[in-house]
């Protein structure tokens, strides 16, 4: 088995949500995993980070989407900073560090299409705009909680996980939704490395039906961000944030449990439920408290990330 090291680093008032100026630092891989001696975050603010990842949103044109906002989901505290948010991510396909807004250039999310296949009556592939014209987009301020115990809070544009589901009614069999991202060598160099390319996540089928459970395909009003999982992620927030897939292109509804990334690679440390709970401790860290991006005050880590009311009897 590969040897991965990983440092540490939703009623939410909206004033308190995670601006995009400030999203930030989780994993850091040591050797073996990916061949990557360990990489640390830059020594640079957020505040300085910012400034050129918004330039760089400015110059991408990123393509405006019209949402109407679900009152439903509110917040308990600020939406995080949108440059901060775009500064600070994990995407291990292109980077073991943060800045991967640095190294997605070359990825190409235009054409894209999701093949949804497996134990459905309707299996079928769909191209993204074709999805978003059949599906109504709305927006959803949501929590978002990394395994690393920082936090954020920022305005998702997608529609429920469920939305799709119907379309390809799933078969009495299928109890899993398994979901996988795209594997291109020549866009993301990191794939020739050591983990079991391409990325894969999954959800009880309970899960995935649960109004949380949401596909974005876009944020702070306009469409996703390359380093964000442009053009279409998972979002489920009372989950920690591994759990939530970027850059989908296929889902398929199983019988039995699928093998996950994180899951597969270290489970001792990674469950397949992943949800978000203050009393069990990462193996080498405290779950107990979290801290906002942007930040250095840290908060008590609410059980399901503050959506217990929502999802506990899921697990009852």
């Amino acid at each position: 088995m590969p040897l991965i090291k990983i440092l540490p680093d939703w009623w939410i008032p909206e004033h308190q949500a995670t601006s995009e100026s400030v999203y930030l630092n989780r994993r850091q891989f040591l050797g073996g995993v990916i061949g990557l001696a360990t990489v640390l975050g830059g020594c640079a603010t957020p505040a300085q980070k910012a400034k050129p990842v918004r330039a760089q949103l400015n110059q991408a044109q990123l393509k405006a989407l019209a949402a109407r906002r679900n009152s439903n989901y509110t917040l308990d505290r600020e939406l995080t900073d949108e440059a901060i948010a775009a500064t600070y991510n994990n995407f291990y396909e292109f980077s073991s560090g943060k800045e991967v807004w640095r190294h997605v250039s070359k990825f190409q999310t235009h054409p894209w299409a999701i093949e949804v296949t497996g134990l459905v009556a309707q299996p079928q592939t769909i191209a993204i705009e074709d999805l978003i014209a059949k599906i109504p987009l709305e927006e959803r301020l949501y929590r978002h909680r990394c395994v690393e115990t920082w936090a954020m809070a920022v305005p998702w544009i997608g529609f429920p996980l469920k939305a799709l589901l119907a379309k390809v009614e799933p078969q009495a069999k299928a109890k899993f939704v398994k979901m996988t991202t795209f594997q291109n060598l020549q866009q993301a160099p990191n794939q020739t490395m050591a983990p079991p390319w391409p990325y894969t996540e999954g959800l009880t089928l309970a899960e995935a039906y649960h109004d949380l459970a949401f596909l974005a395909v876009g944020i702070y009003g306009h469409e996703l961000p390359k380093q964000h999982g442009a053009p279409i992620r998972l979002v489920v927030p009372w989950k920690y944030g591994f759990k939530s897939i970027k850059s989908i292109v296929k889902i398929e509804l199983t019988e039995t449990q699928p093998p996950t990334f994180w899951n597969t690679l270290i489970p001792y440390e990674y469950d397949f439920t992943a949800n978000v709970n203050p009393t069990i401790p990462h193996p080498r860290w405290s779950q107990a408290t979290e801290r906002m991006l942007g930040s250095s005050d840290r908060r008590r880590t609410l059980i399901y990330n503050g959506y217990g009311d929502l999802v506990s009897h899921l697990y009852a």
